[in-house]
């Protein structure tokens, strides 16, 4: 499992004193992007192949509250990936000082071609860089169908 550790810093903080929500996707996002640059998806291989990553969906639960003062620790799993490595899912679980788990969080995206803006599948030569990522018990095959959690269109206000 990877972990990153944080500073919750003064403009992290909502209204109520307590880490705020918008803290909580960038901590992940960070996470997930460490992971990434340490696993070669570095800012060097991405331009060479014209990729970039695009989120899917984030949804994050919340157990506790946690504040300012003490540093936060933020986990990674690699919950999903498609055969051809369009899509994948992560798992990212909060914990503070004392190893408390206070917020876990699901997203899943794919890598889109910078020039088509098109969803795309992985090169082999970068599907090879996951293989050596240790997987959770319950990891899963992706297909376009889990991406499709969310099965009819709200009505557009136009």
């Amino acid at each position: 499992m990877y972990i990153k550790e944080f500073e919750i810093r003064w403009n992290d903080v909502d209204a109520n004193r307590h880490l705020a929500n918008q803290a909580y996707i960038a901590y992940a996002a960070h996470t997930r992007m460490s992971f990434l640059i340490e696993n070669g998806f570095d800012q060097h291989l991405l331009q060479k192949h014209d990729i970039g990553p695009v989120v899917f969906y984030e949804h994050i639960y919340y157990f506790r509250e946690v504040f300012p003062g003490k540093p936060v620790k933020v986990s990674l799993e690699l919950s999903g990936l498609s055969e051809d490595g369009m899509f994948f899912e992560f798992r990212h679980n909060f914990y503070d000082y004392k190893g408390r788990n206070f917020a876990s969080c699901e997203m899943m995206g794919g890598w889109i071609d910078l020039k088509t803006r098109k969803l795309i599948g992985l090169e082999q030569e970068l599907q090879t860089m996951f293989e050596g990522v240790r997987k959770p018990e319950d990891f899963k095959v992706l297909t376009k169908e889990d991406t499709r959690r969310f099965k009819k269109k709200p009505m557009d206000l136009s």
